[in-house]
């Protein structure tokens, strides 16, 4: 039996939550079918816009709509996807970040809205604090994470204190309690994107693949780049 408001008490109180298997062998093979048909490289963006087929696998799920609608109300709606891969005995270290920047359509100066980006065409920007501070993020892990393939370790609840200044004076030892975050072949993690969080270096033989889907509530003027009702 799923506690799907302990996941999300868990979510606001801490920054992270991380569920048990959620998707089946049989989903996850599926999935993963559809990866190698489509050949994806360590990272693919705008992952449903480009592969619709995805959307119907992942959100057939029962119990992933149930943890959505239980963690989000009716007003939100997919704001970004995102394919990440940490191959076998991949050896680079992400250092400790927030994540601060939103896909967008267009590129119009707002007060609030700063450090724009341009990725290959594909619009970013940070936005206000209210905005990071509705958004949730879902991870789907493809593969077994562990301390041996790249997995996340965090800040828990540094969600809580806004954007946190990260630079050569940075202490991640000063800024509260690290958790190693663990996650199951075919479990979720749930987390804040203001929440500190870091990716280990892989020595495994195994790939660490996540589907990393965020949500939110609130419009913005220059339109998400991705949004989709779900």
């Amino acid at each position: 039996m799923y506690n799907f408001n302990q996941h999300k008490k868990e979510l606001n109180e801490i920054g992270f939550s991380i569920t048990d298997f959620f998707f089946s062998e049989s989903e996850l093979a599926e999935i993963n079918n559809l990866i190698a048909v489509y050949n994806f490289d360590f990272s693919e963006r705008q992952l449903l816009n480009r592969f619709p087929k995805l959307q119907e696998t992942i959100f057939e799920n029962k119990l992933f709509k149930e943890l959505l609608n239980t963690i989000c109300d009716k007003d939100y709606f997919l704001s970004k996807a995102i394919y990440f891969n940490k191959p076998s005995k991949s050896n680079w270290f992400v250092s400790y970040h927030q994540d601060l920047s939103v896909s967008v359509k267009n590129k119009i100066a707002q007060e609030g809205y700063c450090s724009w980006t341009n990725k290959k065409g594909q619009l970013g920007v940070i936005p206000p604090l209210s905005i990071l501070e509705n958004i949730v993020t879902v991870r789907i892990h493809l593969d077994k994470t562990d301390e041996t393939n790249g997995v996340l370790k965090v800040i828990s609840k540094s969600h809580k204190r806004g954007i946190i200044r990260v630079d050569e004076n940075f202490d991640a030892s000063k800024e509260g309690e690290e958790v190693t975050c663990n996650v199951e072949k075919g479990g979720i993690m749930l987390m804040k994107p203001l929440l500190l969080h870091s990716s280990q270096k892989s020595f495994s033989e195994n790939d660490r693949r996540v589907i990393h889907l965020e949500f939110c509530s609130q419009e913005i003027p220059m339109d998400w780049l991705e949004k989709k009702i779900i």
